[in-house]
């Protein structure tokens, strides 16, 4: 079976699968991990893939997405080629489990989707289990009048105008599992930019750097911290930005797994 994937999270679920043998062709974004990414052609870029080469590898199967705006316009090319894809849309986090294993059943490998997904749910859960353990002996020698609140987190897709995710994106699932609350936890919008205003009204206990298409050696914690309008905000006055690769949080696929592990240890050092 031959598959090009034509995004990072894709390309990730297959190797996770233990497929990465059948990947003939991927994006140019696709770079982890670089033992199976670095020998593959490269496609061109997610929104705009070179579909003559994507045809010319001849593939069972073409993994896209609807996860980024703009993705539709290669799908319908896609489509008018009559080459075979699938175009996973996962909002929540059971989304992104069931896709994975959708990509299995069409890879001949159902029950490694299965095994894929109980994996990454038990990883968590034995996480936050550990992290719930501690803060409750914690609970135990605070005051009784003392009452646990969700600590506030604003996650930046991009910093100028700040985009954050809102309640129909994975990241709401991972951050409401993590025990934390975000600013559009209870609008019906993927993501939607917020306005300086927004933050300062929310006052968040800490923000977190997760800039798409940005290196994350190249995330500016500074440019954060010294914007003057959070200078009063909670988050600026602990110096709580923390960086977390957009790969961590933006892709739908096994490495949320990361992305959890530090929106909860963010909570955990924001409630002690």
């Amino acid at each position: 079976m031959r598959i090009v994937s034509l995004a990072c999270s894709n390309t990730e679920i297959v190797h996770a699968l233990g497929c990465a043998h059948l990947l003939v062709g991927v994006d140019e974004h696709s770079d982890w991990p670089e033992s199976v990414v670095g020998p593959l052609p490269k496609l061109g870029p997610d929104l705009k893939p070179d579909l003559d080469a994507v045809q010319a590898l001849k593939p069972d199967l073409v993994l896209a997405t609807l996860t980024v705006p703009g993705h539709e316009q290669v799908v319908e090319q896609l489509e008018a080629r009559g080459l075979p894809f699938i175009a996973p849309e996962p909002v929540s986090l059971d989304d992104v489990y069931r896709d994975i294993i959708d990509i299995a059943q069409r890879l001949g490998v159902e029950p490694r989707g299965h095994a894929l997904v109980q994996q990454m749910r038990a990883t968590m859960e034995g996480e936050l289990a550990t992290s719930e353990l501690a803060t409750s002996e914690l609970a135990t020698s605070l005051p009784p009048a003392t009452v646990r609140r969700r600590p506030r987190i604003v996650v930046q897709w991009w910093p100028k105008p700040v985009f954050a995710p809102g309640r129909l994106s994975w990241v709401h699932d991972l951050l409401e599992a993590a025990g934390a609350d975000h600013p559009l936890a209870g609008e019906a919008v993927k993501s939607r930019a917020l306005s300086d205003d927004e933050i300062r009204a929310y006052d968040p206990d800490a923000i977190v750097i997760a800039w798409c298409g940005v290196d994350p050696a190249k995330y500016r914690p500074d440019v954060v911290l010294n914007n003057p309008a959070f200078a009063e905000t909670a988050a600026i006055g602990h110096k709580r930005v923390v960086c977390v690769p957009e790969a961590f949080l933006g892709r739908p696929g096994p490495r949320l797994v990361h992305g959890f592990s530090a929106l909860n240890t963010l909570v955990q050092e924001i409630l002690t």
